[in-house]
């Protein structure tokens, strides 16, 4: 017996908008509070994070993170109730393709 495996990608006639790699971003960039740092911790360099991060707010009607400037602690980076939107339903989708396929098998031979 063989298992189904998939990975979900959100997509518009544009390009990838939501994937596991770029919610995996998000959720670092909201646990840690900056690109950079949540870049080291999925061993990605800061440029494709950034590009990562920016071409999900080119694409979204309203930004997904927004760069804090300044203030005691210095800048940083903040998920937005949209991000977290976001994030919120793809793993929705991702569970309930998840319960779908375990109910899937497939026999080849």
């Amino acid at each position: 017996m063989f298992k189904i495996k998939t990975r979900i990608w959100i997509e518009n006639e544009t390009g990838d908008f939501i994937a596991k790699g770029r919610i995996d971003l998000l959720k670092k960039i909201d646990e840690l509070g900056s690109i950079s740092k949540a870049a080291k911790s999925l061993n990605m360099s800061y440029r494709k994070a950034w590009q990562l991060t920016n071409a999900m707010n080119k694409l979204c009607n309203e930004p997904l993170i927004v760069k804090i400037t300044g203030g005691f602690k210095g800048g940083g980076t903040q998920l937005t109730k949209t991000g977290g939107k976001a994030i919120a339903t793809y793993e929705n989708l991702n569970l309930k393709w998840s319960e779908f396929l375990k109910t899937e098998n497939v026999e080849l031979i």
